[in-house]
């Protein structure tokens, strides 16, 4: 596994990728401050977050993956149908779940199928080639793709020659954009110069690579062997080969992990001067996912120390010039990612933040989950029901959602506070013909409390998230769940913090 997001995305990162938003030591020399700093600032109120930290959805998708039932293909297949036709129609956003590694990092909880046998990869692509030829012949027309994205698992166990015949399928179907987000997560390990020039040359211009950790005891306790140079010599080939946006993976909370030790994990990182981060929090359930079996629970980080880590890392990373986008992720100002918070246009997906306006998605391989107007489906979780529909003919659908308005209008409210960190109450009121205070007057109430607290600010035109409040937005989105149960915690979901 290349990303270490899935460890809490729960039951929402297993399955798929993007579901945009409805609406619209260290270096020596510090870096200079940015002037969009102060807009992109997130503050670590420790009080406030022991007072709020629990369990909630990191709102991916609303309604929530664990919100969906039983759909059959007949019903995607009519969703998709319904899709606006001609130029007026959205843009696409492409996913493929590729599912395989050949080893097995402990603290993994993604769907994956973990193999040496290369042959599989293979039969995986004769199998995705037959669902591209499925999906796409419902669409009429070569539809434009904006946003592509290779995820796993680890897509690079595809050989190169089976990346491009991945990527010459999808070009029979679609017709990709010259300025395009074509993303694919790779795992250094596995990987060099010359697989960095093949992806170049298949189109790809953005990459996610996993570090979690630089510290060779905590890389030994989670089973992933990585060194720094063989991470510096992917990103410099990148570069090399007109990558214009690299993004590294960090993980906080993994076994034997100090304030120390990510500290000098974090100054490697930053001399790497990567254009994103992702600092995620490692979820421990070992009841839930095996692997994370083999990990010494008391070798974990107490909460406490936990806490310390993530507030020292937000602090070293603002300090060094990277802006905090939201949650758990941070870029240089000058990236794509943070251009587009400021211009109101970031979107939230499967994998994090996106840049991309509002697609529909079409998703591809087990588990994969797709998105076309209002409605979601997913692919079988298993290679070998996945195989079966397709030998039969059939989309490999098994269960999905079908918003209704209210549904609708709640995800744009979670999307922008997630995304924007604030809500024009007029932007809403006439698409969806309310009066926005009438309509969530009990939210609103219940908002007052973090309102208080200094989470939020309460206008009487709209909703801002305060820079102590940007750490806790899942607080305050969760407000706005119909879902969720109001009288006991949550607790099937990640942990906030």
């Amino acid at each position: 596994m290349t990303s270490g997001s899935a460890l809490i995305m729960i039951n929402e990162r297993q399955a798929a990728y993007t579901l945009s938003c409805s609406i619209p030591g260290i270096n020596s020399q510090k870096p200079p401050m940015h002037p969009y700093a102060d807009l992109q600032h997130a503050v670590f109120d420790r009080e406030l977050i022991a007072r709020y930290d629990g369990h909630g959805p990191r709102y991916t998708s609303y309604p929530t993956a664990d919100r969906f039932g039983p759909l059959t293909a007949t019903e995607w297949q009519q969703a998709v149908a319904r899709r606006q036709p001609g130029s007026a129609a959205k843009p696409l956003s492409l996913y493929f779940h590729l599912p395989f590694c050949d080893t097995i990092c402990y603290y993994c909880a993604c769907n994956k199928v973990i193999t040496r046998r290369r042959d599989q990869a293979d039969t995986y692509l004769d199998y995705l080639e037959r669902e591209l030829a499925l999906q796409a012949g419902l669409i009429a027309g070569r539809s434009r793709v904006q946003q592509l994205h290779l995820g796993g698992g680890t897509p690079t166990f595809f050989s190169d020659a089976l990346l491009g015949r991945l990527m010459a399928a999808v070009r029979r179907h679609f017709e990709l954009e010259p300025d395009g987000e074509y993303a694919i997560e790779i795992d250094p390990r596995k990987v060099g110069a010359q697989t960095m020039a093949a992806l170049a040359e298949l189109g790809f211009n953005r990459v996610s690579i996993g570090v979690q950790d630089f510290d060779p005891r905590v890389q030994q306790a989670v089973n992933r062997i990585q060194s720094e140079a063989e991470t510096a010599a992917v990103i410099t080939a990148a570069r090399d080969h007109g990558f214009r946006s690299v993004s590294l993976d960090l993980i906080y909370g993994l076994p034997h992990q100090t304030r120390a030790s990510m500290t000098r994990t974090l100054a490697r990182v930053i001399a790497l001067r990567p254009d994103r981060i992702a600092l995620y929090s490692y979820a421990h359930l070992p009841t839930r996912f095996a692997p994370q079996r083999r990990i010494n629970e008391a070798d974990l980080p107490d909460a406490a120390t936990k806490l310390d880590i993530l507030a020292d890392c937000i602090a070293t990373l603002q300090a060094a010039g990277y802006v905090h986008i939201g949650m758990d992720h941070f870029a240089l100002p000058e990236d794509e990612l943070a251009q587009a918070q400021r211009r109101g246009h970031l979107h939230r997906n499967f994998q994090g933040y996106s840049t991309h306006a509002d697609c529909d998605l079409l998703a591809f391989g087990v588990s994969a989950i797709g998105m076309v107007g209002g409605s979601y489906a997913q692919n079988a979780r298993k290679l070998d029901d996945y195989y079966a529909a397709l030998d039969a003919d059939t989309l490999p659908t098994v269960r999905g959602y079908t918003m209704q308005r209210d549904d609708l209008l709640r995800r744009a409210v979670i999307q922008a506070l997630m995304c924007q960190f604030q809500l024009s109450f007029e932007s809403l009121e006439p698409a969806y013909m309310i009066d926005f205070q009438s309509y969530f007057a009990e939210e609103l109430q219940r908002l007052q409390p973090l309102a208080d607290d200094g989470l939020v600010v309460l206008r009487p035109d709209g909703i801002e998230v305060t820079a102590r409040g940007r750490l806790l937005v899942r607080t305050v989105a969760m407000v706005f769940d119909r879902y969720l149960p109001r009288q006991q915690p949550v607790t099937a979901y990640s942990r906030l913090i």
